[in-house]
């Protein structure tokens, strides 16, 4: 399985917003200069951010985006399900209903990761990052 680089890309984001002061708004032009990539992109990605209520925007000229959530709050699951969605990595192509033993199997190993990634919290990696 594999997740798109939007998800790469708000995952940093995230990170950065996380590590930065809560109560400063960061520019997308600064997002995208530090993560090198196209300021376009990254304002789309921002928005499903800001829908997904992890961010908030402000608008202006001193405008940008700043944690809506406790940085506490916020784990790479959340960003995950911000860009990719909720939709089960695994579809049964047949007609199986709950009956079918490949999707019990499948569908419990993406729960429990699901479980490992809503554990992990951005602010865990700024914790780290500041102790080395």
């Amino acid at each position: 399985m594999k997740y798109s680089q939007a998800t790469d890309y708000a995952l940093h984001a995230m990170l950065y917003l996380v590590s930065y002061s809560a109560d400063k708004t960061v520019g997308v032009q600064v997002l995208a200069e530090k993560l090198g990539v196209s300021q376009t992109y990254l304002s789309k990605l921002m928005t499903k951010l800001v829908k997904a209520g992890l961010i908030q925007s402000a608008p202006g000229a001193n405008g940008g985006y700043r944690l809506r959530k406790k940085q506490e709050e916020i784990s790479f699951l959340n960003v995950i399900h911000a860009i990719e969605g909720t939709a089960s990595l695994f579809e049964c192509s047949f007609d199986h209903g709950e009956d079918c033993l490949i999707q019990k199997v499948v569908l419990d190993a993406e729960r429990q990761m699901e479980q490992q990634l809503e554990s992990k919290k951005l602010v865990e990696l700024v914790k780290l990052f500041k102790t080395e």
